[in-house]
């Protein structure tokens, strides 16, 4: 039995993630105004030590959450606490980052079948007869 090959995880270090503790938007009352729990992490895509095939697939994603200048910029605050949104922030980076970690198969055009061009032939004469039945008659 073959073993399916799991992708290649790429690891980023600490040190190329730029954490900043903010305070949560939204409902929670008390706590929202006077606690940091939300996290703003920043990663600049360009200066990171990832390959660069990856690099290049990451800057290519239309995603709103990297900027111009080719900087990520990602926003936790679901969680009550700030390591809770930390370790959020960093598993949403993980997940972007090994999402484009192994390049997508090259699509090869195939031609349609014989029995594919065969059905579509008799549905085209078919609904040209349903069509041809709403025609004026004329004596």
């Amino acid at each position: 039995m073959a073993e399916a090959v799991s992708p290649a995880r790429l690891e980023i270090s600490e040190s190329e993630v730029e954490l900043r503790a903010i305070r949560a938007q939204g409902a929670g009352g008390q706590n929202v105004n006077k606690v940091s729990s939300a996290i703003h992490l920043r990663f600049d895509i360009a200066s990171s030590c990832l390959p660069d095939e990856v690099k290049q697939r990451l800057l290519a994603l239309h995603d709103s959450r990297i900027s111009k200048e080719g900087v990520l910029v990602i926003k936790a605050q679901q969680h009550r606490t700030q390591e809770m949104n930390r370790l959020d922030a960093l598993l949403r980076l993980h997940e972007l980052v090994n999402s484009v970690a192994v390049a997508p198969k090259p699509r090869r055009p195939t031609r349609p079948s014989h029995g594919s061009r065969q059905r579509l032939r008799v549905a085209k004469s078919q609904r040209s007869e349903t069509k041809a039945l709403r025609a004026r008659v004329v004596d």
